[in-house]
């Protein structure tokens, strides 16, 4: 309660933007918890009440004011194997010892991990983000599977595309109102008198639904599941995956509310939270979730700029539910459908088009990379596939760089100067710089300019200093960095590598 209270003392100076936009995020779940339910197999209900418990515990424990967290497209395609296996009692134990895992990345500190993605990662991942909401939205243009007619279909579209461009230029009216809110209000009240009038039925919510969507409150709910080591094995890789794909997309859409507000959030804090949430979401029987790229960007475009427009995020969903389902029933998907897209909008990073010739071509290939692994598996695969890449095209890079030049000093030594990080990605080019045949007996490889970095640099240099042994030639290492000289040190009980730091062959 003391959290809450100065949550909201904090927050006074935003209240009434925080208020707006968190009514607006609220509508705008209401669609999306219902669709998710039908990709994870499980009923509406579940999976809106997963969105408030989210939205709720996670708002209050976040460690990145502003972000929203409900049931989600990434969990759901997750777990619905699991669900269609084994059923609901398998999924609540599964999303308990998701919530477990989560809550000990967070304490561990883990989040300091993802300073490893790569900001192409990154716009790879919005992108590919962008067009998976966009596919997503045209199953609402369909009525048991088919497609609306033509002539409905157009009726349809015409109202997204009235709703985006209230959306577009209501702000230049007035910002004091969300525009996203006064767009799903307009297009309701249209709908409405539509169908009284007997003109037109817009799909609806309810329509959406496969009948009226009744509010019911959470109910605690212990799992029945046996926690045996065979049941464990089942959940434990759903377990592992669907933790995964939460914490990554929490990650990434940290950083694009950090990118958006200027401000910083706490990794840590927030896998924390999110891990929370779903330890809660699995006590009273939920699907699971994690933190929406697409809702937060509306709740921060909305005014949204602290933990309370999160909480009456997942208040005003359940109150909708509770108090007006009617209300709630009557929002036609043409508008949701509309804010959606311009979600899409405002995700996808358009500036990618600009890059080519301007960024590296790897950078560009992994931005794309990314997309279509986005797209065509889920979101931690995506990622996992565009570190990989990142990092394999950095080594690469960085493996061309070393220079090894050469010289002869006054003695009859000959000097092998070392430019460049020297590892496992470099050995190779480091290991054909050197003329052992030609070479005199005395050998310097000077190391003033250069870095060894690992294992790889240690068996590469221990590698040439064996093959001029085989010779009967003596090869000294010198002037290596503090760093460098103690792996040098702690590596020569295994090695014949020669060390003399104070030598200078140039002398």
């Amino acid at each position: 309660m003391k959290k809450l209270m100065k949550c909201f003392k904090n927050s006074r100076k935003f209240f009434r933007a925080d208020l707006l936009a968190g009514i607006t995020v609220a509508l705008a779940l209401i669609p999306e918890a219902i669709a998710f339910a039908f990709v994870a197999g499980v009923t509406p209900l579940m999976s809106l009440q997963t969105a408030i418990i989210m939205a709720l515990v996670a708002a209050v424990f976040t460690g990145r004011p502003g972000m929203i967290s409900s049931s989600t497209a990434a969990i759901a395609v997750v777990l619905a194997p699991l669900i269609a296996q084994y059923g609901n009692e398998y999924l609540f134990a599964c999303v308990l010892l998701m919530g477990v895992m989560q809550v000990m990345c967070g304490v561990l500190r883990l989040g300091k991990f993802t300073r490893i993605i790569p900001y192409p990662v990154v716009l790879g991942f919005l992108n590919g983000l962008a067009i998976l909401i966009f596919k997503s939205q045209f199953e609402l243009f369909k009525v048991a599977g088919v497609y609306l007619p033509v002539f409905d279909f157009a009726i349809m579209l015409g109202f997204v595309g009235l709703t985006m461009l209230i959306i577009h230029y209501f702000p230049r009216v007035t910002k004091a109102i969300p525009s996203a809110l006064v767009s799903i209000g307009l297009m309701t009240l249209v709908a409405v008198l539509l169908d009284a009038q007997g003109v037109y039925h817009l799909q609806t919510v309810a329509d959406f639904a496969g009948g009226a969507v009744v509010g019911a409150l959470p109910k605690f709910h212990i799992p029945e599941f046996v926690w045996s080591l065979e049941n464990f094995k089942i959940i434990f890789p759903y377990a592992v995956t669907a933790s995964l794909a939460g914490l990554t997309e929490a990650t990434l859409t940290l950083r694009v509310l950090d990118e958006m507000t200027g401000t910083r959030g706490k990794m840590n804090k927030e896998y924390f939270a999110q891990g929370l949430g779903n330890l809660v979401v699995g006590m009273f029987g939920g699907m699971g979730g994690d933190a929406m790229v697409g809702q937060s960007i509306i709740n921060t475009q909305s005014g949204g700029r602290t933990r309370f427009s999160g909480i009456i995020a997942g208040l005003g969903l359940l109150l909708f539910l509770l108090f007006a389902a009617p209300l709630v029933n009557a929002i036609p998907l043409a508008s949701l459908v509309g804010l959606m897209f311009m979600v899409v909008v405002s995700t996808f990073k358009w500036e990618t088009f600009k890059y080519k010739g301007k960024l590296p071509a790897s950078d560009i290939v992994v931005v794309v990379l990314t997309s279509l692994a986005t797209i065509v598996f889920d979101l931690a695969t995506a990622v996992i596939i565009g570190v990989i890449v990142s990092a394999l095209v950095f080594a690469w890079d960085k493996g061309k760089q070393i220079k090894v030049l050469t010289a002869v000093n006054s003695k009859g030594e000959k000097i092998y100067k070392v430019n460049g990080v020297l590892f496992f990605g470099s050995s190779l080019e480091f290991k054909n710089s050197f003329d052992v045949e030609n070479d005199p007996e005395v050998v310097i490889i000077d190391l003033k300019y250069g870095k060894i970095m690992d294992t790889s640099s240690i068996e590469a240099i221990n590698s040439v200093v064996e093959r001029y042994e085989s010779a009967s030639k003596k090869v000294l290492v010198t002037r290596a960095a503090k760093p460098c000289q103690a792996l040098l040190k702690n590596a020569q009980p295994l090695t014949k590598i020669s060390s003399c730091d104070q030598y200078d062959p140039t002398e």
